[in-house]
């Protein structure tokens, strides 16, 4: 069984910075797919940002602006943003895809950018 535990959210303004971790625990596999999806409100979760040992893809609309790090050590991941925008409002969510296609996901973390 995959545990997944975010935090690093919080409010922060235009222009602003915030880092979020996902500790992992359970079975983790480096090979495999760690990272980040959002949900604003009255919209579908999307895919912000992934890594495995293979490739990094992030979402068009965070290009050159995120950054997303894996600590195969320690089982975290982290996304580190950078000039934030009032439209990276919404709660991130921790994502991770086993060998056998099974996703797991955490809590979420409320990230609110607003003056």
């Amino acid at each position: 069984q995959v545990q997944l535990v975010e935090s690093g959210g919080g409010l922060v303004q235009p222009g602003g910075s915030l880092r979020l971790s996902c500790a992992a625990s359970g079975t983790i596999l480096n090979i495999n797919p760690m990272g980040w999806y959002r949900q604003a409100p009255g919209k579908e979760r999307e895919l912000v940002a992934i890594t495995s040992s293979h490739t990094t893809n992030y979402a068009d609309s965070v290009k050159g602006r995120f950054t997303i790090s894996r600590d195969s050590v320690k089982n975290t991941v982290y996304l580190q943003m950078n000039s934030l925008k009032p439209k990276d409002t919404a709660v991130y969510y921790c994502n991770y895809v086993t060998s056998f296609r099974r996703q797991y996901w955490g809590q979420g973390t409320q990230v609110t950018v607003s003056s």
